[in-house]
């Protein structure tokens, strides 16, 4: 039989994440006990008042087709919850729900991009985007950060990469993989760059409710309301509801491409989960109870894993505002040497040999397009967290 696939496929690589995580859950089925910094999701269950609403409409028989862009009571839910949260008034009939805010990206790249164009991508940056531009067959283009910057891109660096075939900017904020989110001020610092050329703005927040420290939380979209023609929101419920298994998410646009992205979803994946819309409706009808305590916990557990790798020489860390991640500069333990006689040539090499000699799982920064570093989800309990960085500290130790 014919083995061919599509050239298309030669243009992409499978998500480093999820070959981490994967790797890790065979070693904890093997008994082997894992730690894993792995996975971008939180670890805490869904809230029971969300649950219930989808066992409810389960039982009440909601659970045929809905319209492709979502139920009408949820899109007029996400419409006014983005109008209170970014101060621009949002329509329902400009919002399409989708299968997770990756599969509101997926059909942005696949109405918006095309051979020729150019999306420019901070780095590091979320391990899709670059994938998804070129599956879609535009190039990405990245604009570098660093640990000594915050992770943020300059409005100069911005300027430098926009060219006549910039389709889009992609800016996410709070950040995967770094946690760093933009001030009022450096919003409006990049905004003034865009306001010069002709391309699409997608603002990724799907973090922005999980932000630290009293740091206040802003979207472009509310600091340039002057470019809301041409910005689109992506956000959805996976993170702030600890809700990532139902797979509701949401892209919010101006009519035209709205009504493209509808069209591509129609042709793929129909629509989102009839019972998990109306528990997403739930969760956003829900008090900020839950939320807040998630909010805390997440904290604690940030400054718990600073400190705790920050005491490992060779290891330096920023202080993320948001999101769950710490990213890490790793460069001090590279080019050293492993008891077993292995040389520590790069970040990848690092992560393989956290795993099997600490059993401790975290994701290398080449995958995020930031070599010699690494990124840590602290979305795992405090304990586990102390017995963690314990066991990467002694395996540091054994380096030569």
């Amino acid at each position: 039989m014919p083995t061919r696939l599509a050239h298309r496929l030669s243009v992409i690589v499978p998500s480093a994440t999820l070959a981490i995580n994967a790797r890790a859950q065979a070693l904890k089925a093997s008994g082997v006990d894992v730690i894993s910094f792995g996975a971008g999701e939180p670890d805490f269950d869904t809230p029971s008042n969300i649950r219930d609403a989808g066992v409810e409409a389960i039982e009440k028989g909601r659970t045929r087709y809905t319209p492709v862009a979502g139920v009408s009571e949820l899109r007029n839910a996400i419409a006014a919850h983005s109008t209170a949260l970014r101060g621009v008034a949002m329509k329902a009939e400009n919002v399409v729900v989708t299968v997770g805010a990756k599969g509101a990206l997926f059909n942005l790249a696949l109405s918006l991009f095309e051979p020729g164009d150019e999306v420019v991508i901070p780095a590091p940056y979320w391990v899709s985007y670059p994938e998804q531009v070129r599956l879609a067959g535009a190039e990405p283009v990245f604009v570098e950060s660093s640990l000594d910057t915050g992770w943020k891109m300059r409005p100069e660096a911005l300027a430098r990469a926009l060219t006549p075939k910039t389709k889009a900017v992609v800016l996410c904020t709070p950040s995967n993989p770094t946690g760093a989110a933009y001030s009022a001020d450096e919003l409006h610092a990049l905004a003034e760059v865009l306001r010069a050329h002709d391309c699409w703005v997608i603002l990724d927040e799907i973090y922005a409710a999980l932000v630290y420290d009293g740091f206040v939380q802003q979207s472009m979209m509310r600091v340039a309301p002057d470019l809301a023609a041409r910005m689109v929101i992506i956000d959805g419920v996976s993170k702030t509801y600890a809700m990532t298994g139902w797979r509701v998410g949401w892209s919010i646009a101006p009519t035209p491409l709205s009504k493209a992205m509808e069209m591509v979803q129609s042709q793929g994946a129909t629509s989102t989960a009839t019972p998990s819309q109306w528990a997403a409706l739930e969760a956003l009808r829900s008090p900020a109870l839950e939320l807040d305590q998630m909010r805390s916990i997440f904290q604690l557990r940030r400054d718990r894993l600073l400190a705790g790798l920050r005491s490992i020489a060779g290891i330096r860390c920023g202080t993320p505002e948001g999101a769950f991640y710490a990213f890490c500069d790793v460069q001090g333990l590279l080019g050293r040497r492993t008891p077993e006689g292995q040389t520590l040539s790069d970040d990848a090499a690092l992560a393989a040999w956290l795993l099997d000699a600490a059993h401790v799982a975290v994701v290398p920064g080449s995958a995020f397009g930031a070599p010699g570093h690494m990124r840590l989800s602290y979305a795992v309990s405090v304990e586990q967290i102390d017995r963690a960085v314990e066991r990467i500290a002694k395996a540091v130790a054994s380096l030569a």
